[in-house]
């Protein structure tokens, strides 16, 4: 039984948070059952098996210490993988027309300098 501040639960919830991840997206990932995933994060909050908990670390490119023990351990996110608001960004900017585009491109350079 984990005695730590954070859990798996809330660890995965806050890691499916941050990335704008669904339960059914993680489910369509991994091969892990909706209802199993609903498992881990719901009242009961059961922990996975190793093995499962390895296949959603590797989704979510995190470690699973950092699921398991939370902010204490060192996340494998890596640098250069957008947040969930510069993928929101990204969603609103392929649907513009090429003149839109080039006038957030004109922005964006401004806020660069």
């Amino acid at each position: 039984m984990l005695t730590m501040n954070h859990n798996f639960k809330e660890n995965l919830r806050n890691e499916l948070d941050y990335q704008g991840i669904t339960v059914k997206e993680l489910s369509v990932r991994t091969g892990i059952p909706v209802a199993t995933l609903d498992c881990y994060l719901g009242t009961r909050a059961t922990i996975p098996s190793a093995e499962t908990a390895v296949k959603i670390a590797q989704s979510l490119q995190v470690s699973v210490e950092y699921l398991v023990i939370g902010d204490t351990a060192r996340m494998e996110r890596p640098s250069n993988k957008p947040g969930r608001e510069a993928r929101e960004i990204i969603h609103w900017i392929e649907n513009l027309n090429p003149e839109q585009c080039r006038a957030v491109l004109k922005l964006v350079r401004a806020f660069k300098d």
